[in-house]
């Protein structure tokens, strides 16, 4: 998104999917990106989040990885297999796959991205913003 010379850059609103099965997680990164100016949508059961998939459909899902009844990476193989004309962008939640090598089987399941729990905020503003500020649909940024 190009501004003028006269105006500022301005970020369109993202629609955000955060699931993760603890509920302080949902509540501090659901407010966090609300306070930024994006809609957000939560699942604090696993169980959930395909038919929010397919309700909200978000610009961006944030999944946790371990969540009873089901992880985030058979969450994202059932995204991936639904075909959709624009995919979310799906962004891994763990803090187990923490290490920078855990990257590489977190992309191989169809992430974008990784996010550490309790890391820098400032690396999920980071993933978002770039997408908000982007020309490109939010799946090819």
């Amino acid at each position: 998104m190009q501004a003028s010379k006269n105006a500022p850059l301005v970020r369109r609103s993202l629609s955000i999917l955060v699931a993760d099965d603890d509920y302080d997680t949902v509540l501090t990164l659901s407010t966090m990106l609300r306070d930024e100016g994006h809609i957000v949508h939560t699942c604090v059961n696993a169980e959930f989040v395909m038919e929010a998939i397919r309700r909200y459909k978000p610009d961006i899902c944030i999944l946790d990885i371990v969540m009873p009844a089901k992880t985030g990476f058979s969450i994202a193989r059932d995204i991936i297999a639904l075909k959709l004309p624009r995919r979310p962008v799906l962004v891994a939640l763990s803090g187990v796959f923490s290490k920078a090598s855990d990257e590489i089987i977190v992309k191989s399941a169809g992430f974008d991205h990784l996010l550490r729990k309790g890391g820098d905020p400032s690396e999920l503003f980071r993933i978002v913003n770039g997408i908000a500020d982007s020309d490109l649909p939010p799946e090819a940024a």
